[in-house]
């Protein structure tokens, strides 16, 4: 189990790689991730490829602030979990909500997984006799701004 400081340095991780997002920053954005970060998508197509375009710089927002077709996240909460740290946001001027869920490895990003327009809860199964009646699975984290996908640890 990581501690509360693993937790809260993974979670300063993903909020740096944010900020360098925000302010264009591509050097720290590739010092954050790994070489070869893997990455899961699930929403509508159209929104497929607004990270992934940050992530290589490939996007409008590492060169112009005014392009119409950047998409910029905003974070409104993030939590962490272990080695996993989960951001949820909302873009109000296209009504989209969004999670991502960060694995952060020795400070390193290694793996994304994204969901648009989904809510998402997080699940833990557990051998515990508390938990057996309830069939061994207890909810550890549940999205609040979109109205279900079930990540399981």
């Amino acid at each position: 189990m990581a501690s509360q400081n693993e937790e809260e340095s993974n979670k300063m991780v993903v909020s740096a790689l944010y900020e360098a997002l925000s302010s264009r920053d591509g050097d720290t954005v590739h010092r954050l991730l790994a070489p070869a970060i893997e990455r899961w998508f699930h929403g509508p197509h159209c929104h497929q490829q607004h990270m992934m375009r940050l992530l290589t710089g490939k996007s409008s927002n590492f060169t112009s602030t005014t392009a119409p077709s950047s998409f910029i996240f905003r974070p409104v909460s993030i939590f962490a979990l272990g080695s996993l740290v989960l951001v949820e946001g909302r873009d109000r001027s296209r009504n989209v909500t969004w999670v991502h869920a960060w694995s952060v490895t020795e400070g390193i990003i290694t793996h994304v997984r994204e969901y648009f327009n989904t809510s998402v809860t997080v699940t833990r199964f557990e051998k515990s006799k508390t938990l057996l009646n309830s069939g061994g699975c207890r909810h550890v984290w549940e999205s609040k701004l979109c109205g279900s996908v079930i990540l399981v640890l």
